[in-house]
């Protein structure tokens, strides 16, 4: 299932996927990969310059993560153009939510909050997946 979110004329859309290769559900280890395509529809350029995630597990446990770039960069993304990057993310228990925004800078240096759409972590291990 994809999820997708338009702010700013900036689309980000979503696509979580369980990882059961890399996940230990006996050792409550889960592991999911997210792929993430953000657009411009934009007329000028963005540079992507920080992410702020907000992960939920299935007990209520709140963690966020914040930092500098994706994936280790600070992409450019030029008016019409696309990036997309894959990414992981580890839970304790067998699903959860994942919830965020990006910071980004135009061409004339004014800040955007950019929305990163809601998206369920669901595994096949939770009684109440639709899996």
């Amino acid at each position: 299932m994809a999820y997708r979110a338009i702010t700013n004329d900036i689309e980000v859309s979503v696509r979580p996927s369980f990882l059961d290769g890399h996940s230990m559900p006996e050792d409550r280890h889960f592991v999911w990969a997210y792929d993430i395509e953000i657009v411009n529809h934009r007329a000028e350029r963005i540079d992507i310059l920080s992410r702020h995630w907000t992960i939920t597990n299935a007990e209520g446990i709140v963690e966020t993560v914040s930092g500098s770039g994706i994936a280790g960069k600070q992409p450019t993304i030029e008016p019409g153009a696309r990036y997309a990057y894959q990414s992981a993310a580890p839970l304790d228990t067998p699903s959860g939510i994942m919830v965020g925004h990006y910071i980004a800078r135009t061409a004339d240096n004014r800040l955007l909050k950019i929305d990163i759409p809601a998206f369920s972590l669901d595994s096949p291990y939770d009684a109440g997946s639709r899996h």
